[in-house]
């Protein structure tokens, strides 16, 4: 058995996938980027940076991801950034990912951090979450 490519990218597909794919979801935001084209209607979700670490067992390959989500949104107050950031949570946080090329393990939850953007004119609300997904190459 050889080492498996990196499943940052169909991790990161998997999350677009079940993401763009709910509609009550859909209902809250504009859209969901990887890349931001100018002039994004608010709110969005922004698939963000991910950290990859192994999670290797004796005779096997696995991986953990762990992906960063970004909620933006000029709403006054955190209450919208914060709906959609629940619905998010709801739709991973121990839900299974069909993931190319790996065998799903878990999906948890690790954090979530409200931030205001400080440059004039302030306006901005900014949820970042972050998940752990663990992987294991296909036998």
């Amino acid at each position: 058995m050889t080492t498996a490519p990196s499943p940052m990218l169909p991790v990161q597909g998997a999350l677009h996938t079940v993401l763009s794919g709910d509609s009550t979801l859909g209902a809250l935001i504009e859209g969901i980027y990887d890349y931001l084209p100018e002039d994004v209607p608010y709110p969005f979700v922004q698939l963000g940076e991910a950290i990859e670490t192994p999670d290797n067992r004796h005779g096997g390959f696995g991986r953990q991801t762990v992906p960063t989500l970004h909620v933006w949104d000029q709403y006054r107050g955190y209450a919208r950034v914060l709906r959609i950031g629940a619905r998010i949570t709801e739709l991973l946080d121990h839900q299974p990912l069909t993931i190319p090329g790996c065998d799903w393990i878990a999906t948890r939850f690790e954090f979530s951090q409200t931030l205001t953007d400080p440059e004039p004119p302030g306006n901005i609300r900014h949820l970042v979450l972050r998940y752990r997904i663990v992987t294991e190459q296909h036998p």
